[in-house]
């Protein structure tokens, strides 16, 4: 592991709750306090991004270990110590949470009219878990983070969401607290037998695979209901129609990547005889997952509802790729779980920005919006082929790499996975033809004002990644390589010789 002098992984982490605390300093009448809460809350945001992007720059995607590692004395005797670093599986989802998040407050910069301090105050709160969550190296560490994501978008939803918005909120806390429980009894029993929480140590730690069994179970209760998986999915379609839009970016962008996160850091290098065991079982609901949602996804009239069981769908490739256990499995998981955090949270924005100017999420209120939106239409456009995996976009990489892994493993999988993208295809398209196209001849939607600054500001950078990224994804992979391949030694599936170049890409792409 690399340590550093300056423990700049613990500033990324905490820097928003600086911004907090400038919150908390603000003084005026209500538009005042207002204003500069939106304005300090951009600016930490934005400043916590450029920090990461220095993390970026510094980080030596060559080195099989964790990088910018921090230690702290607490309850170091017990074998329990603040720990934070960083490798190329933590590394992507790190830089997706802090440019995600001063998107977010830009979307919310208009449609959050009140309470807008603690609006702000609950999402750099949030930031920091979200960055906390990826950053931790101790499991108790890990634990409270993970954890304490709930807290502040159950205050999001059940404050500043919709109609239902304080049922949605409690079942989406309910739900992922009751799965992460179990974890918490495995957590334990992993201590009692280890004598260390320290998470590089579990992973070289060879735990009896009867003991594994047991592990994985309270581990996969607590990821599945993350992820979210069938059938412990019905939380995500009422959290995200009711929660506000920037809301549904950061559930969709980032909280639902938490439980992939997990399974690659946890559940396979730590219970690898556990995992090949339990790959016929996760296939089996994944699939049901990409097949069931997607035809559920169909009768949707809801838009953000549609998007929504699309996520659950979209998660279950990763599961497929992830448990697949090979080189093109995991990396096209990890490449599908960044594709996604970036096109569902411009999805959900879409469906946001269309909500704010006519107040209504129903298909058929719309038709024709390209008459008025032209500009809207291209960057709808965009992330809808993105989603559907359209090649030249990120989500084509992922569910192509995902679907070769999945064709190693087990040829059926591969051909029940690949019903995915045809029914992807056909809801998303559909959404996109009554929505978009035709003839716009509801006064209303003739009416609606084109994108403004502010807008477009949010829509071109996720466009212009989801584009990049999708012609040269070998620059995502290069970061991922050498922790995929250390991943893969330690469940012994395959001996890969990785150097600096991104031979992963390489050996799926054809590059």
């Amino acid at each position: 592991m690399e340590t550093t002098t300056w423990p700049v992984l613990t500033v990324l982490t905490f820097l928003p709750l600086i911004g907090v605390v400038f919150l908390l300093l603000i003084r005026g009448d209500e538009d005042v306090v207002s204003r500069n809460a939106r304005n300090v809350t951009l600016w930490v945001s934005g400043f916590t991004f450029l920090l990461s992007l220095v993390l970026l720059i510094n980080f030596d995607p060559t080195y099989d270990g964790y990088q910018f590692v921090d230690r702290g004395q607490w309850l170091a005797d017990d074998g329990i110590g603040f720990m934070m670093g960083v490798d190329g599986i933590s590394m992507p989802f790190i830089i997706l949470s802090a440019f995600l998040t001063p998107l977010a407050i830009l979307a919310s910069w208009q449609s959050v009219k009140h309470r807008v301090r603690e609006y702000m105050i609950a999402f750099l709160a949030l930031e920091t878990l979200m960055i906390g969550t990826f950053a931790a190296l101790d499991l108790v560490v890990f634990y409270l983070f993970f954890e304490a994501v709930l807290i502040p978008m159950f205050i999001i939803i059940g404050i500043w969401g919709g109609a239902r918005r304080v049922y949605s909120a409690f079942k989406f806390f309910l739900y992922t607290l009751a799965g992460s429980v179990l974890m918490l009894v495995a957590i334990l029993v992993m201590y009692n037998i280890a004598g260390t929480t320290n998470i590089p140590d579990l992973a070289a730690y060879a735990f009896d695979p009867d003991i594994q069994f047991w592990l994985f179970l309270g581990f996969f209760a607590s990821f599945a209901v993350k992820m979210p998986m069938w059938p412990v999915h019905t939380w995500l379609p009422d959290a995200h129609v009711e929660a506000p839009t920037a809301g549904s970016m950061i559930l969709a962008g980032v909280l639902l990547k938490m439980g992939g996160y997990g399974f690659l850091r946890f559940s396979l290098p730590m219970f690898p005889d556990a995992s090949v065991t339990f790959a016929p079982m996760i296939f089996v609901l994944s699939i049901i997952a990409i097949i069931y949602t997607s035809l559920v996804a169909l009768a949707q009239q809801d838009m953000k509802k549609l998007i929504a069981y699309s996520s659950v769908a979209h998660m279950g490739f990763v599961t497929v790729g992830i448990f697949s256990l090979n080189a093109q499995g995991i990396a096209g998981a990890m490449f599908q779980m960044i594709s996604h955090g970036l096109i569902s949270a411009a999805l959900f924005f879409a469906v946001g920005v269309v909500y704010d100017r006519l107040h209504t999420r129903d298909i058929d209120a719309y038709g024709g919006v390209a008459d008025a939106m032209p500009r809207y239409a291209v960057f709808f456009m965009i992330m809808m082929l993105g989603s559907v995996g359209l090649p030249g976009t990120t989500g084509f990489v992922g569910e192509f790499l995902v679907m070769v892994g999945a064709w190693q493993a087990n040829i059926m999988v591969a051909i029940f996975t690949a019903t995915g993208v045809i029914l992807g295809a056909t809801y998303m398209l559909w959404l996109y033809r009554r929505v978009v196209f035709g003839r716009a001849e509801k006064d209303e939607v003739i009416a609606l004002e084109p994108l403004n600054r502010r807008e477009i500001f949010i829509f071109a950078p996720i466009t212009v990644l989801v584009l990049w990224y999708g012609i040269f994804p070998a620059g995502i992979f290069e970061i991922m390589d050498v922790s995929i391949t250390s991943i893969l030694e330690q469940i012994n599936v395959a001996d890969i010789n990785v150097s600096g170049d991104s031979q992963i890409a390489t050996a799926a792409l054809g590059e």
